[in-house]
């Protein structure tokens, strides 16, 4: 369900004359809570929030949600399951007003701004994997050129507060996860959550049906997204913004979040951090698109 709000972002440039300027759109969602084994205990229905459609050319569509600003403590807590020391210290992050995708990029967007498929398992609606950090950074400038609006990679900061969407649970689902609702290695298990399928690939993006408060969709699962961030061996030094954090980093790892569909569920943890080098191309490797704008 979705109702035009009726404005359009007028800071916004129109772009290539074949690409409109997006107008502001509200719709309605689905979140659902579990317990620590794993039954669902609130399913909040017909939640809303904005987002703004970019069209991509030849009826390819991008869909870009508002996260509002605010605080939140980043990383885990010493108690968390699972946790490991990179994750620490917990530390205190403002972050401003930002937009970024509902929905890890699909290889029907990927091949409107590309023209190309590097994916192992082909399908419109499917994420787009074995992408680079360096290839997401050129997906993020083409998309630039080609719309006249600034398409970014998000920050490390940035990926966890809007994963988390005001939560400080290990998952935004709760205490743990199950795959009805991600997409990870079910044969494993999160605190006392239970065993679930293995799918052994990438699903169709949104296909579980349920998003964050925020309104976006397959944080947890599915595909690893890349950070513009360097490696840092812990958050010691951090800043307390939501800018990338590039001093001090090691620029021959960047940063990966969210987990995959192949991994044990403590990897899909909303603190969780990985990396990998900006060259690697891993058929369990996407990205999400950020972007800012005013008003």
């Amino acid at each position: 369900m979705v109702a035009v709000v009726g404005h359009q972002l007028s800071s916004f440039n129109t772009g290539p004359s074949n690409i409109p300027a997006p107008t502001v759109i509200q719709f309605s969602f689905e979140v659902a809570i579990v317990n620590y084994r794993g039954r669902e205990i609130d399913r909040r229905q017909r939640l809303q929030t904005e987002y703004f459609r970019q069209s991509l050319g030849n009826g390819v569509t991008l869909d870009m949600v508002s996260i509002p600003g605010g605080t939140f403590m980043m990383g885990s807590p010493a108690s968390e399951k699972g946790r490991d020391s990179d994750e620490g210290p917990q530390h205190r992050r403002t972050i401003a007003p930002f937009f970024m995708g509902k929905f890890p990029v699909t290889q029907a967007q990927w091949q409107a701004v590309m023209n190309n498929n590097p994916s192992r398992w082909k399908g419109e609606d499917l994420p787009v994997e074995r992408v680079s950090w360096n290839d997401a950074v050129e997906f993020c400038q083409r998309l630039s050129r080609q719309t006249g609006r600034e398409y970014r990679l998000p920050s490390e900061a940035e990926w966890e507060y809007a994963c988390r969407a005001g939560t400080t649970t290990p998952f935004h689902f709760g205490g743990t996860i199950t795959t009805d609702l991600a997409n990870y290695d079910g044969d494993l298990t999160y605190a006392d959550g239970p065993k679930g399928i293995y799918r052994e690939r990438a699903t169709p993006v949104g296909s579980f049906g349920v998003a964050n408060a925020f309104g976006i969709y397959d944080m947890h699962g599915n595909v690893w997204e890349w950070c513009a961030d360097p490696w840092h061996k812990n958050y010691q030094g951090a800043p307390s913004d939501g800018r990338v954090w590039e001093s001090g980093g090691d620029d021959s790892y960047r940063m990966l979040r969210g987990g995959g569909w192949d991994n044990d569920p403590r990897y899909c943890r909303s603190a969780n951090r990985s990396s990998n080098g900006p060259g690697n191309r891993n058929y369990g490797i996407g990205l999400r698109v950020a972007c800012v704008f005013s008003r």
